[in-house]
């Protein structure tokens, strides 16, 4: 047996399928550049391979949350521009500059400590400021806006930093119609403009992120931010599911069935023993649970593909295992479980599993933990990852 196929558990990871995901969201907003964002580990797919894809596939921009994060894609060889927004007092400004990064600016203490950043780097730093257009989380609110830009403009003119960009993010572009993304759209526009006359030249203007790259093409600028929807996960049920929308799923999630056995009627199973055998059955033990990032909220209805037939977790899932009632089943043990995956072979989607768990597609691909090897297909990357106990 192989070293891949012996895995206890294992997310496959299509590099096709993303450079598919790309080329089509391009097409979408085909008057912008994309920038791919690969923010907590490439949403739990792999940062650094799955952001190597993206550039092959034409991505001119790549982005993460962090500075750490976007540092370690420098480390990794990764060139062009990348650009990271989620900064706190005291953060790696003066790496960041010195590796090309542009960095967001939401806040008078966030300029002051770049442009000493810059200063001491004896080079200037690539910063784009970042409007509250009506999100509530960062971003520099329209009435402290003037000031900002005034600072800003004054650093520019020093040559101590280059504004290379005005942003700002959606609250609910998931969510077609709703008021507030006319809204923000406007104070997007009015916040633009005012920085523009008041000698501001950004390369880039960007306010789409995934759900906007699909349904907002007044909201497309120069620049999408195109993060879920790389992946080939639906960003909301209402847009529509992921082949509706053209795109591909890029991780299959599978588990080897560990345990199969004979059990009466009337057994309880797992913790709380909240599901009973209804008959004499067979159980099917899969091992991975919470720890893996299997959802504990899915406990009794997160569905899996076990020969053939689409199974119910039975029972709550436990930190590393949970259980299926295969009804007098007998799949071999070792026999593949496919939680989710593109439905292929009729398996449940990542999209089925977040209904389960009362929750996003999102935070199901990003919380598949370390335990569980990333192996990559359709690409160059090596696997990474480990087994775990």
């Amino acid at each position: 047996m192989n070293e891949t196929a012996s895995l206890r558990a294992r997310a496959e990871i299509d590099l096709a399928a993303l450079r598919a995901n790309v080329r089509a969201l391009r097409e979408r907003a085909s008057g912008a550049q994309l920038m791919a964002v690969v923010k907590s580990d490439g949403y739990g797919h792999g940062a650094v391979p799955c952001a190597r894809a993206a550039r092959e596939a034409g991505a001119t921009w790549l982005g993460t949350a962090t500075p750490h994060e976007a540092l370690a894609l420098r480390a990794a060889g990764l060139d062009g521009r990348i650009m990271c927004w989620l900064w706190t007092p005291g953060g790696p400004w003066r790496e960041a500059i010195e590796a090309d990064i542009d960095v967001s600016v939401s806040a008078m203490w966030a300029l002051r400590e770049v442009v000493a950043a810059a200063t001491a780097a004896d080079r200037p730093a690539r910063v784009q400021l970042k409007a509250d257009t009506g999100l509530g989380r960062g971003g520099c609110q329209p009435a402290d806006w003037p000031e900002l830009v005034a600072e800003a403009r004054a650093a520019e003119r020093t040559g101590t930093i280059r504004i290379t960009g005005l942003w700002s993010h959606f609250a609910c572009a998931d969510e077609p119609g709703h008021p507030a993304n006319a809204a923000q759209l406007a104070a997007f526009r009015d916040m633009v403009a005012y920085a523009e006359k008041e000698g501001v030249d950004p390369e880039v203007r960007h306010l789409a992120n995934s759900p906007a790259t699909l349904t907002l093409p007044e909201a497309h600028f120069d620049l999408v931010r195109t993060g879920i929807a790389m992946y080939g996960v639906s960003p909301a049920p209402e847009l529509g599911t992921p082949a509706e929308l053209g795109l591909r799923p890029v991780m299959t999630l599978t588990a080897a069935v560990a345990l199969v056995k004979d059990v009466p009627a009337g057994h309880g199973v797992s913790y709380g023993h909240h599901y009973a055998t209804p008959a004499e059955t067979t159980l099917g033990l899969i091992p991975v649970g919470y720890a893996d990032g299997i959802p504990r909220h899915a406990s009794g209805r997160g569905p899996v593909l076990v020969g053939g037939t689409v199974r119910t977790a039975a029972g709550r899932v436990a930190m590393d295992q949970f259980v299926v009632d295969l009804g007098g089943d007998r799949p071999e043990p070792g026999a593949e479980a496919v939680l989710f995956g593109p439905g292929d072979r009729g398996e449940p989607s990542v999209e089925d599993w977040a209904v389960a768990a009362e929750t996003i597609g999102y935070e199901i691909v990003t919380r598949i933990g370390s335990r569980v090897p990333r192996v990559y297909v359709n690409g160059t990357a090596e696997p990474s990852g480990g087994t775990g106990p």
